[in-house]
């Protein structure tokens, strides 16, 4: 299903000096098999207080914690909350426009990442051979959907907004870790990943001069790597929108997840989704 048109609400200019333009869009959610089908008009916006934020932290907490199976230190008891949080910019999906948040992403712009120190994904990967493009490249992550909401149009919705928030603030590449949740029947099974790796670096593995290595890798050779799974849903948005691999997983312990690195170029957008999301 096509996002839609936006209509403005507001825009939000942060002490960087970066445009944050909230959007409202309708977003059929996909309802649950017993469930009624109504039309829900979801609310993309960006954080502007720190109550927004928490809720945010919260959705993140339920996925990450509740149905990972993460084990999320946290000096506020049922929020994933990281260091990394204050200096990054949220954004939200609300389930209509007093609804409960749904959907969310966190941003780190460059100049935000030099005053931390670096990205998340630094703290899994050796980015060494990326360093040249650093100074356009936003860093995407903790990336969640609630359960009742993952279907296409939400996560396409996320991925305009944050499309045209690079877009708006002239930053040319989307550096991530993508999640690929380990945790099966209550047991760690890395199967899925490995399987999922062995099959998406034969067709989206980037060229060697951006390729990163885990600094903690997932112990691929210990497992079956030919199981027929699907990618979780938003890498597939990934793959679809471009997004190259970087290289083979981490394994993230804390989070019961592999953590694929994955960059997007605006360039590499295809046009079907270029018509959609950027602007001439």
């Amino acid at each position: 299903m096509s996002v839609g048109s936006a209509q403005l609400t507001h825009t939000i200019t942060t002490g960087w000096g970066l445009d944050l333009t909230n959007r409202v869009k309708d977003v059929h959610t996909a309802p649950r098999p017993d469930a009624t089908p109504e039309p829900v008009k979801a609310c993309i916006q960006w954080a502007r207080h720190l109550d927004e934020v928490r809720e945010a932290q919260r959705l993140r907490y339920q996925v990450f914690a509740n149905e990972w199976g993460a084990h999320i230190a946290s000096a506020l008891p049922g929020h994933d909350i990281d260091v990394f949080d204050d200096y990054c910019e949220h954004l939200t999906v609300r389930a209509g426009p007093d609804g409960p948040v749904v959907g969310t992403y966190r941003v780190l712009v460059p100049a935000q990442a030099s005053r931390m120190g670096g990205t998340y994904t630094d703290t899994e990967f050796d980015l060494v051979r990326l360093r040249g493009l650093r100074p356009g490249m936003v860093e995407f992550g903790r990336s969640c959907v609630h359960p009742d909401h993952r279907q296409g149009s939400v996560i396409m919705a996320l991925w305009g907004a944050l499309i045209a928030f690079m877009q708006q603030n002239h930053f040319e590449t989307m550096l991530g870790c993508a999640s690929i949740p380990m945790l099966h029947n209550g047991v760690v099974n890395t199967q899925v990943a490995a399987s999922l790796w062995a099959r998406m670096k034969e067709t989206h593995l980037a060229p060697i001069e951006y390729r990163v290595s885990p600094r903690f890798a997932l112990p691929l050779h210990q497992a079956q790597a030919d199981l027929a799974v699907e990618p979780p849903p938003l890498i597939r948005g990934y793959l679809r929108l471009g997004a190259k691999l970087l290289g083979p997983p981490a394994w993230d312990q804390d989070f019961n997840s592999a953590d694929l690195p994955m960059m997007l170029a605006l360039k590499d957008i295809p046009e079907k989704y270029r018509r959609h999301f950027l602007r001439a």
